[in-house]
C-alpha cells in the first residue's frame, strides 16, 4: 500500500511573496505502535529575510485544537499549533486582517512574518484540516497484554 501525498494543512501567502506552508507528508513511522496517529509535517516559510524549512509533529489532540482556535479566530486574538514540544507556530489575527505569525524552534529559530491573506482564508482553512483528516484518518488505539515468559 503507496502513503497518500502531502496535504497542506497550512497555506498562507500574499503578494509579497511571503508564505508560511505546514505540509502534512505521512504518518510518523516510529517502532512504538503509539506514535501511528502522530503526523509528520515540515513548516516552509519565506521572507525576504529568511527562508526556513522545519520539522513539526502533530496529534489528533494538536489538530482538535487548532480547529477550534481557529473557529474562534477573530481579530486581536490568536491561534497556535505545536505546542510545547519544539516547533510552536502562533497565527495573531491583526485589526487590519493581517496575521502576524511567530515562529519558534527553541534549538533553531524564533522569527516573525507578517502575511495579508486572502479575504476567506478561515474557511479555506478549515476545509485544509478537514483534508488532512480524511487522508490520515485516527486510528484505533492498541491494547496490550502483558503475558508472563514462559518456561522451556
Amino acid at each position: 500500500m503507496t502513503e497518500p501525498g502531502a496535504v497542506d494543512l497550512i497555506h498562507l501567502e500574499d503578494t509579497d511573496g511571503d508564505r508560511c506552508i505546514v505540509r502534512v507528508t505521512g504518518r510518523y513511522k516510529h517502532d512504538v505502535l503509539a506514535s501511528r496517529n502522530v503526523l509528520q509535517a515540515e513548516v516552509l516559510a519565506h521572507t525576504s529575510f529568511a527562508d526556513a524549512r522545519l520539522e513539526l509533529y502533530l496529534s489528533q489532540r494538536d489538530l482538535d485544537a487548532w480547529q477550534q482556535e481557529l473557529t474562534g479566530l477573530t481579530p486581536g486574538t490568536g491561534a497556535s499549533i505545536g505546542g510545547d514540544r519544539g516547533l510552536n507556530l502562533v497565527f495573531h489575527l491583526q485589526d487590519d486582517h493581517s496575521l502576524a505569525v511567530t515562529l519558534h524552534d527553541p534549538d533553531r529559530l524564533s522569527t516573525v512574518l507578517w502575511i495579508r491573506p486572502q479575504e476567506n482564508w478561515i474557511k479555506q482553512h478549515h476545509e485544509r484540516l478537514e483534508q488532512v483528516r480524511q487522508t490520515w484518518p485516527e486510528t484505533a488505539p492498541v491494547s496490550y497484554e502483558w503475558r508472563p515468559p514462559q518456561e522451556s
